[in-house]
């Protein structure tokens, strides 16, 4: 079947729109049996609630609160939140300790003293020829 766009009327607004021939095979495709009613800004002001959708993504801007768990810092013992529960066993960090546990000093890393390396030194191949042990093929013993 030939799709081609066609314009329907909003049934909010009264405004005209487009059902394109690409949604159209979209809606064919997912079997769905009625045209669209509304117009994208009726459809998605209807989809949240009466308000206009936020510029910004996330669960704060959906209307959404995150949840915030307070607790203690695992290294300084300042009282802190995290966004997420703590699970016993696992250290939790405020701000400040995450954002040094994270980063370490050049100064440092160039004052640890050097590891010995644990891998032996390669030994030098041997340059004399193997001798053979067994007598050569069809010689005579």
């Amino acid at each position: 079947m030939e799709y081609v766009d066609r314009i329907l009327t909003c049934v909010d607004c009264g405004g005209e729109f487009v059902f394109t021939a690409g949604e159209q095979l979209f809606f064919q495709d997912k079997q769905f049996k009625n045209d669209p009613k509304r117009c994208k800004p009726c459809k998605s002001r209807r989809a949240h609630g009466g308000q206009a959708p936020a510029a910004s993504a996330g669960p704060a801007a959906a209307g959404i609160s995150r949840t915030e768990t307070r607790t203690e810092c695992s290294e300084c013992g300042v009282s802190t939140t995290v966004p997420f529960k703590p699970t016993q066993g696992r250290p939790v960090l405020c701000r400040q300790c995450f954002k040094n546990k994270g980063s370490v000093p050049a100064s440092s890393v160039s004052a640890m003293p050097a590891v010995p390396s644990t891998t032996p030194a390669p030994t030098p191949l041997a340059t004399a020829p193997a001798q053979a042990t067994h007598p050569p093929l069809g010689a005579a013993s």
